[in-house]
């Protein structure tokens, strides 16, 4: 270009910023225009039309957070206005790397249309699991709280909900446990959940780890130490591109194996939090949950004995030379379980191996062979493998209209199934891995946990919960120990002291919001809202 060129194009420039400082001074103030940066900006609601503030980019004059009909006025040569829009197809740098957002926001058409929602994916650069082309991208569906205005954000609890599995989708639970709609039985349409946990906050549910329902990548993970990494970049990633929630109260929650991961999961945030990397975020951690979870299998493979022969509802589920069988099976179990948890040797490793077959073996499978639900000990197991039909949820997610509503990446994710039986396998070391130790770390720096467990599970059931939650080491072990067992509610029965509880809830199996909705909305709203149980 010619040096004349660049001085015409220059002066029109000039000339244009001009034009647009005195369009701009015409407008009438909003509240928009009180932020003075990017980040508060997006928290910003416009105090007349109640939507949320944009900011608008400019070179020549100063960059300014406005309303949204404001920026619709701006020329754009001068002004480039980030809408919540735009963001569905955007890049921001994190860690001195780019990240390519693939998001969409509002499905009405297809779930609940009280609450936004946004679906897609966050990839997890930043993650040392991620580092060697990995390229692991994280697939969520969020829902913001039902009724609620984007001004409130600040005071409304986000909860993030992980299946567990392992390799078992979040997305299930959304469509079938806690989220705001389920799939009616055609597998085409969806019927409003109104026990949904988005009747008390934003909940997000993550496929995680890659590889799981629609999330995509290197299928590496095998152990916590990478399902925690990969979900901190996952959520730091989450919250810089929504700045929006970082003054929501987090809550890291999930079930079944879950019991692994929260922790993890929780403990890694509470870490970065701690370390203050830079490139990341104080992540607003606030507290954990887990139901019916595998958390410390020391304490709680003991207990299956007793759950077949000695459960709160009086069902001999097996005969009593099983029973007994099963009691003289423990001592070598927890032997091999007390030698994987020793250290990370090779002789530490076979003992993992070893007793995840061995407990399994004598423990687990005398169970199963009575053709009864492991889920459910009331119920027999209809649908092999999982015992529950989840056809029409595969279905409504596989549909083409489904996936482009969700945003999901064809071309590199697989067919929606409930759960990826490779993945499983992978973790089948880190099974018998004992993580109560980072439930009570977290405890002692002040964050709340609530263990919650359907009485009828028989997998993660409830007597070996409440013992290893009972006999667990922190610093407030014997108030805990002292706390009376008594009634909560008509949900169940509750030991609580210095923000640790464990509630046993009636009637419920495996999947607590399933068979026990309006109870667990209650006992879900009570926990992130502070109440005492």
């Amino acid at each position: 270009m010619k040096i004349g060129s660049i001085f015409s194009a220059y002066s029109l420039l000039t000339a244009s910023a001009a034009a647009a400082s005195s369009l701009r001074s015409s407008f009438p103030e909003s509240s928009c225009n009180q932020a003075t940066d990017s980040t508060s900006c997006v928290k910003t609601i416009d105090d007349t039309t109640g939507e949320r503030c944009e900011w608008c980019e400019a070179g020549a004059i100063p960059s300014e957070c406005m309303s949204h009909e404001q920026a619709k006025q701006l020329p754009a040569g001068v002004f480039d206005c980030q809408t919540p829009a735009a963001r569905a197809k955007s890049q921001f740098v994190f860690k001195n790397k780019v990240h390519s957002l693939h998001v969409n926001e509002g499905h009405d058409d297809i779930c609940d249309a009280s609450s936004k929602s946004i679906a897609g994916y966050m990839d997890i650069q930043g993650s040392e699991y991620d580092a060697n082309g990995e390229d692991k991208h994280l697939f969520f569906w969020m829902f913001e709280k039902r009724n609620s205005a984007t001004k409130d954000n600040g005071a409304i609890p986000l909860i993030v909900w992980l299946t567990g599995g392992p390799g078992c989708s979040s997305t299930l639970a959304l469509l079938t446990e806690n989220g705001p709609c389920s799939v009616n039985p055609d597998g085409k349409s969806t019927t409003v959940n109104p026990h949904s946990w988005t009747e008390t906050a934003h909940v997000l549910w993550l496929d995680q780890p890659a590889g799981v329902g629609f999330s995509y990548g290197q299928e590496t993970d095998a152990n916590e130490q990478m399902v925690a990494e990969d979900a901190y970049y996952f959520l730091q990633a989450f919250f810089q591109t929504y700045p929006e929630y970082q003054e929501s109260p987090l809550y890291i929650v999930g079930e079944s194996y879950a019991g692994h991961y929260v922790p993890s999961i929780s403990h890694r945030i509470y870490r970065g939090n701690e370390e203050g990397r830079d490139g990341t975020i104080q992540l607003p951690y606030a507290g954990l949950a887990i139901g019916n979870g595998l958390t410390s299998p020391e304490k709680q493979y003991p207990a299956y004995p007793d759950m077949v022969w000695n459960n709160s509802h009086g069902i001999k589920v097996v005969v009593k030379e099983t029973y007994e069988a099963m009691q003289d099976a423990v001592p070598r179990c927890v032997s091999l379980i007390q030698k994987c948890n020793e250290g990370d040797s090779i002789v530490n490793t076979f003992a993992c191996q070893t007793a995840f077959l061995v407990c399994n073996t004598a423990l687990t499978s005398p169970y199963q062979m009575t053709g009864l639900n492991p889920y459910d000990i009331r119920k027999k197991c209809d649908v092999r493998p999982l015992c529950y039909d989840f056809s029409h949820v595969s279905s409504f997610l596989n549909r083409e209209e489904t996936k482009k509503a969700l945003h999901v990446d064809e071309k590199h994710s697989h067919t929606w199934e409930s759960c990826n039986f490779g993945i499983n396998m992978k973790f089948h070391t880190d099974w018998m891995k004992d993580f109560s130790g980072y439930v009570a770390e977290l405890l002692n720096a002040g964050y709340p946990a609530l263990i919650y467990v359907g009485d009828v599970d028989f997998i993660c059931n409830y007597i070996g919960n409440e013992k290893w939650t009972y006999e667990l080491e922190w610093n407030g072990k014997k108030g805990f120990q002292g706390a009376d067992v008594h009634e909560y509610l008509d949900v169940g029965k509750a030991r609580t002291s210095d923000g640790f509880t464990f509630l046993q809830v009636y009637d419920a199996g495996h999947m607590v919001p399933t068979d026990q909705p309006k109870r667990s909305l209650e006992m879900i709203q009570n926990f992130v809202m502070g109440g005492k149980f």
